[in-house]
């Protein structure tokens, strides 16, 4: 909510006319928090000024639901001084309110907040709005984030280090000599007769003091003001802890008087030891949360540094990010190749395995493209840059890792409710512990009061629910990059583990995407004789087949003679004249319009078509000489794949646009269960709503080109890559390799990934569920057991710990197919859970 009047100017899309601009202006002038609305036709904005209460979400469904659409953008900020799930609560309530703001998602792992706005002017308020919450607001570079968040990381390590080794030195005397005389009486007696208890209060003052404000001083300043603004958070329970065990005792040091003699005990180590375990959970867990993005770093990594182009005449060394499309690069044997490009001249052979995942590698000559980070093995060769800078594949893989990365999930709704909330309870059961512990504990009661509401507030870990599912997106989405498979959208991480049925595009996708010949019998003609007449028939044709038969052709290094008199008969086929003979191509009802008997081969067109073959005829100098089978071949992966998604427990199905006959062979062949054929673009839709029925959720496969409907329409889409084009916007998912058993990894990378959200939050979860009651005391009635708050200090820092460690588990983790074994898939029973 916005606490003042303001202007804000929104572009507005799909306006036409006037009858539009009153349309837009009634629409938003009936929105709460909307005081004027004022349309620019010219411009096509919308200018409103807000009163309380204002929100752009509100706005932008009201502007749709008369027609129209509020253009926004996405913003991505960091935000430093984020401990806990409470301080992500805060900072999306505070940048929400922030007119322009449409939503906003915070990640705590990653240290950014994800935006999306209307409106050009929208950064200052935001960045405004995070110091008002108590943070610190940093605007990201163009550069990948990966470096700076590392540096930043680096730094903060180092800081983190030497604030340990400060508070452990100042600390480790403190605990010796206080908790030895409570262990030990003998040595409270040694130590009482050197040096008076009086003086070695102070002693403790002056140690617990400089703990407390030096390396602890950074709990006070962030906690006390959280607590103040009425929004308390991780910081302020320390803060509360650590200053009531001082407080307390400086009043034993300095004031003992005012409280009983049965309370005159000192708790300075307490205060110093919390410090201390705390500032090591914090080191620990930095370090962990920097392996974090170890994926990022390393797809950073692959990018090469320099490059050798040709300019003005001579081969000269530049900086990669000077390169410009159009040059010409040379590529020498060892070398990586810095942009995409195509090659111009030469030939070599290029290992893409960081792209494809294939360990062969690629042979590339004049017209094949290159790709930026790939290495190049055995020849040289130039490439004109095609590519450069943020338009390379590798900075697109680089950008939807970063964004998959940033994202949230839906289960994280669960942890915000609980986060909004959390750290007021403990409060509470903090104040509640108190009072019935100095109401109804024994002697001395104020003692064990304060001891115990301390406890509550140190082992209440709000930092472990915030930490569980970011960290595990954020490795699990890493682990994902490094065999091909990109999430663009983070919810298709969690619905992908809950999909029951996936339904696979056939062309591009389970099959090469392009026809071949396949079989050629001839009658009374040699083979080679019969193809080169064909393919000098096709030659002038731009049919698919006809390419695929001149290919052939090509292949086989025949002569493909120039045709005269050609002609083209759309649905039926071609004729013309090659080498003076007559030549007539095509399918069975052109040679029966021509007046041609195919009983001859009538058999084999059956076993042909049977196989999943298009059958076609050859007629030379008016007689019927062959009879030809050419088809879209499988991909020799696809079996695998869809063997492998038949162990995870899912059934499969195929949608096509190919007849019934040809699209039932190859579901025959690759064992798959459901068939959807001679389905139109756009009739895939309905297909998919189909297989749904039931309230299955379905994943579908497709090649992002003419599937885009389909993968929109999907509970989640896969996209198989084509080319460079990583970016695929009606896909939740891409897979960059364009191999289809990438489905399967995408399927097994979700299903590791959430169980690890699962355990990283049963874990958050049931800690505080068991340790808090603990800390209050439930268990001392029966069994006389009371947590110390140092012990809970310690509990409370490896519980962050625990859920980092837990999270970098998965960066371990093997998906089916990628030991380049492409027949194995011995992991997929641990995955199928």
């Amino acid at each position: 909510m916005t606490d003042h009047n303001s202007a804000l100017v929104l572009p507005v899309e799909g306006m036409t006319c006037a009858s539009c601009v009153q349309r837009v202006e009634t629409a938003a002038s009936g929105v709460e928090g909307v005081a004027s609305a004022t349309v620019n036709l010219a411009s096509e904005t919308l200018t409103i000024t807000t009163t309380p209460g204002f929100s752009t979400a509100r706005l932008a469904e009201a502007v749709k639901s008369a027609g129209y659409d509020v253009e926004t953008r996405t913003l991505e900020i960091g935000v430093e001084g984020m401990t806990c799930a409470s301080c992500v609560r805060r900072v999306e309530t505070a940048i929400a309110a922030v007119p322009g703001v449409r939503s906003a998602a915070v990640n705590l792992a990653t240290e950014r907040a994800t935006l999306k706005v209307a409106g050009d002017d929208t950064l200052p308020a935001i960045e405004s709005a995070i110091e008002k919450a108590g943070y610190t607001p940093r605007r990201l570079s163009d550069a990948p984030a990966a470096e700076s968040r590392e540096e930043k990381k680096a730094r903060e390590i180092k800081t983190l280090t030497r604030d340990v080794a400060i508070a452990a030195t100042l600390t480790l005397p403190l605990f010796i000599a206080e908790m030895g005389s409570h262990l030990f009486p003998p040595f409270h007696m040694w130590l009482t007769s050197l040096v008076p208890a009086q003086v070695l209060g102070i002693v403790y003052f002056a140690l617990a003091s400089a703990v407390l404000f030096g390396p602890g001083r950074r709990f006070l300043t962030t906690g006390f003001p959280t607590l103040f603004r009425g929004a308390p958070d991780m910081n302020a329970l320390v803060a509360l802890g650590t200053s009531a065990a001082y407080l307390y005792s400086v009043v034993v040091t300095f004031a003992p008087q005012v409280l009983p003699a049965s309370a005159h005990n000192l708790y300075y180590e307490a205060a110093a030891v919390i410090v201390t375990l705390i500032l090591v959970g914090r080191l620990l867990e930095a370090r962990a949360k920097g392996e974090t993005s170890a994926a990022i770093k390393r797809l950073i990594g692959l990018q090469a540094k320099s490059a050798r182009v040709h300019r003005d005449g001579a081969d000269i060394d530049i900086p990669v990010s000077e390169v410009v499309s159009g040059d010409i690069v040379l590529i020498r044997p060892g070398e990586k190749i810095p942009v995409d490009g195509t090659v111009a001249e030469g030939s070599s052979y290029v290992d893409e395995s960081m792209i494809s995942g294939e360990p062969v590698p690629v042979a590339k000559a004049e017209g094949d493209a290159v790709i930026g980070g790939t290495i190049n093995k055995t020849g040289s060769f130039r490439f004109t840059a095609t590519k450069v800078g943020a338009d390379t594949m590798l900075s697109q893989i680089i950008r939807l890792v970063e964004q998959a990365q940033g994202s949230k999930l839906p289960i994280q709704r669960l942890v915000d409710q609980v986060t909004a909330v959390f750290v007021p309870i403990v409060i509470a059961i903090a104040v509640l512990t108190f009072g019935i512990w100095v109401i109804f504990g024994p002697d001395p009661a104020l003692t064990f009061a304060m001891i115990n509401a301390v406890a509550v507030l140190i082992i209440a870990c709000p930092c472990a629910m915030g930490l569980a599912t970011p960290t595990s997106i954020m490795v699990g989405t890493g682990r994902a990059a490094e065999f091909g498979v990109l999430f663009r959208k983070g919810e298709a991480l969690q619905s992908l583990r809950e999909v029951g049925i996936v339904a696979l595009d056939k062309t591009g996708t389970l099959t090469k995407g392009a026809p071949e010949l396949t079989d050629l019998v001839t009658d009374g003609i040699d083979d080679d004789d019969a193809l080169a007449f064909i393919a000098g028939a096709e030659a002038n044709s731009e049919h698919p087949i006809a390419e695929a038969l001149v290919n052939a052709a090509r292949a086989k290094g025949l002569h493909v003679e120039t045709a005269r008199d050609f002609e083209a008969l759309p649905g039926y086929g071609v004729a013309a004249t090659v080498s003076g003979r007559k030549v007539e191509v095509g399918a069975n009802r052109y040679m029966q319009k021509l007046g041609y008997d195919t009983a001859a081969f009538a058999r084999t067109a059956t076993t042909l078509a049977r196989g999943g073959k298009t059958p076609l005829y050859a007629a030379i100098d008016g007689r019927l000489a062959a009879a030809i089978a050419v088809a879209d071949p499988v991909k020799p992966t696809s079996k695998a794949a869809v063997a492998a998604l038949h162990d995870m427990g899912l059934e499969v199905a195929m949608i096509t646009g190919d007849n019934q006959a040809t699209a039932d062979a190859i579901a025959r062949q690759l064992g798959i269960d459901k068939v959807v054929a001679e389905v139109l673009p756009e009739g895939k839709i309905e297909a998919v709503g189909r297989l749904r029925e039931g309230g299955r959720k379905l994943a579908f496969v497709g090649d992002g080109i003419n599937d885009a409907p389909a993968l929109a329409q999907a509970d989640v889409g896969i996209a198989v890559g084509t080319g460079t084009d990583v970016a695929i916007e009606s896909a939740g998912v891409v897979l960059v390799g364009g191999d289809v058993r990438g489905a399967v990894q995408a399927i097994a990378i979700s299903r590791a990934t959430m169980r690890n959200i699962k355990e990283n939050l049963a874990w958050a979860f049931g800690y505080n569920a068991l340790l808090i009651p603990v800390a209050a005391g439930v268990l001392y009635p029966a069994f006389g057991i009371l947590l110390s708050p140092a012990l809970a200090a310690g509990a409370m820092a490896l519980s962050s710990v625990c859920v980092v460690s837990n999270a970098l588990r998965l960066k371990g983790f093997t998906p089916p197919f990628a030991d380049g074994n492409r027949t194995e898939t011995t992991s997929l029973k641990e995955v199928s859970a």
